[in-house]
């Protein structure tokens, strides 16, 4: 009888941790024996390299953009100023450099706004 109760008790904790996973998320499959399974999501962070590709893109554009529209000498100027500033604005700073990426979309798009 105790060893019966101690299945018991396993069972319920076993379903219990399954409960608890699914109510994360779940994804439901059918089989190739057309059983239907529904198994719990994986926890993570799930970002599309399609979205981190934008994002990348959109940046080098802005930079380009920008670079084009103020002149390299000011762009260069305003960038040095914010590399004084504070730890925020130093990683600005190193992330808005001029970089041969945005100096060719510059160049790129200057007879454009010119």
């Amino acid at each position: 009888m105790v060893e019966e109760q101690l299945q018991f008790d396993r069972r319920i904790q076993r379903l219990s941790r399954k409960h608890q996973s699914m109510s994360r998320g779940y994804s439901t499959r059918m089989r190739a024996d057309g059983l239907i399974v529904t198994t719990p999501q994986r926890n993570g962070l799930k970002v599309p390299l399609r979205a981190i590709l934008f994002v990348f893109v959109a940046l080098f554009a802005f930079k380009g953009f920008l670079l084009a529209s103020i002149g390299p000498e000011s762009y260069a100027d305003r960038v040095q100023r914010l590399s004084e500033g504070t730890v925020v604005e130093q990683a600005g700073a190193w992330v808005m450099q001029i970089e041969p990426v945005s100096a060719f979309i510059a160049s790129q798009i200057g007879p454009i706004l010119r």
